[in-house]
């Protein structure tokens, strides 16, 4: 649990204090808001944000969720809010599915708390200016984007406790995709159309919340992916200056991992279709939310808003591949099956853990790719 909060504390911490870089257009955009020496009576958080506001994005939830996972696990196992075992599973007892409700509490425990520091001016003159001034300026977005993600996660509890019919299941994540849409969370593509911003911005939330759902089939692997991801989103929205973007994905990137010592290597706790409809979700939109492509940057470039399908890279892939194979076969594509990249990966002599990590490391190269 230390060493992936080590790592972005330094290179948050490296970053944020690097020198302006300069080219022939002039002064690099990303750099632009960078800390800058403070005249006197600027107190420590204006000091150094959003430095911190990423750090305790991160650490807040990390913990907070680390503390509420036990607490849903005795509750999940006292209502019998469980995944008995059965065909294509290797648990032999019943396991709670308190991972999807764990890490939404550990995130909006944290938002809460946020809030109320700014509230109540806890953080620094120019720091609550600044967070006021984004939470101002997306507060629509935002109550959409939390709704949403209320709204998958009871839509996957709700499967998780009934197994609701797939159309009913894609009734509802085709309405709260929708109404996230309206709320202004919308994929453009430089096409000047707002029905194709819709029809792509909710083809997208379907796709990738069931890229996520459908990955869910091994201890760590839907969590792991899901931290993978939201770290880089995080990562590449701080460097073009988007604190509120990143303070959001590093709030989800802390909540899953506190969340994966429960869930890998041996599972106590799954995150079940509410948890996998959770992150998926949350991926969906982080992947919007930033502006990876703009004319005011200073090199820009439009292959940038490839980077989501760099860093969603490993997911997607493997929903196209099950999707194909299953369509070939005649078989619906929404019934689950052993062709999923862990699955063969297993069968080519890895151990489950060993696959799993293969899969972390393949997302992390692809992360790595959306970066340089």
């Amino acid at each position: 649990m230390i060493p992936p909060l080590g790592v972005l504390t330094a290179f948050l911490t490296l970053y944020v204090s690097a020198p302006a870089r300069f080219s022939e257009a002039g002064v690099d955009r990303r750099f632009e808001n960078l800390p800058r020496p403070p005249p006197a009576g600027i107190g420590f958080w204006d000091l150094h944000f959003p430095l911190h506001a990423y750090l305790l994005a991160f650490t807040g939830a990390f913990l907070a969720t680390l503390a509420a996972t036990p607490l849903w696990r005795a509750l999940c196992l006292r209502r019998g809010w469980v995944d008995d075992p059965g065909h294509r599973k290797i648990h032999h007892t019943p396991v709670a599915l308190a991972g999807g409700p764990a890490v939404f509490t550990g995130m909006l425990l944290v938002l809460l708390a946020a809030l109320v520091a700014v509230h109540w001016n806890w953080l620094g003159a120019d720091a609550v200016d600044k967070l006021s001034y984004g939470l101002g300026r997306r507060a629509v977005q935002l109550l959409a984007i939390f709704a949403g993600a209320a709204g998958m996660l009871a839509l996957g509890a709700w499967d998780d406790l009934r197994e609701l019919r797939p159309s009913v299941k894609f009734a509802g994540q085709f309405l709260i995709a929708v109404l996230v849409a309206a709320a202004g969370v919308r994929v453009t593509l430089f096409v000047p159309s707002l029905a194709f911003s819709y029809a792509i911005t909710v083809l997208w939330i379907l796709t990738v919340t069931n890229a996520l759902n459908f990955n869910d089939n091994m201890n760590g692997l839907c969590g792991g992916l899901g931290l993978i991801a939201a770290l880089v989103f995080g990562l590449l929205a701080a460097r073009n200056g988007q604190y509120l973007v990143a303070s959001l994905a590093f709030l989800t990137a802390g909540a899953l991992l506190g969340f994966l010592p429960y869930n890998f290597p041996r599972a106590s706790v799954f995150l079940g279709d509410s948890g996998s409809h959770l992150v998926g979700f949350l991926l969906s939109v982080l992947a919007i939310l930033p502006h990876f492509y703009s004319a005011k940057l200073v090199h820009p470039s439009r292959v940038a808003v490839l980077y989501p399908l760099f860093v969603l890279a490993v997911p997607l892939l493997d929903l196209a591949s099950v999707v194909w194979i299953r369509t070939r076969a005649g078989k619906p594509f929404w019934i689950g099956d052993n062709q999923h990249f862990s699955h063969r990966l297993v069968r080519a002599g890895r151990s489950r853990p060993g696959a799993v990590i293969l899969l972390w490391a393949a997302a992390a190269a692809g992360g790595l790719l959306a970066w340089l």
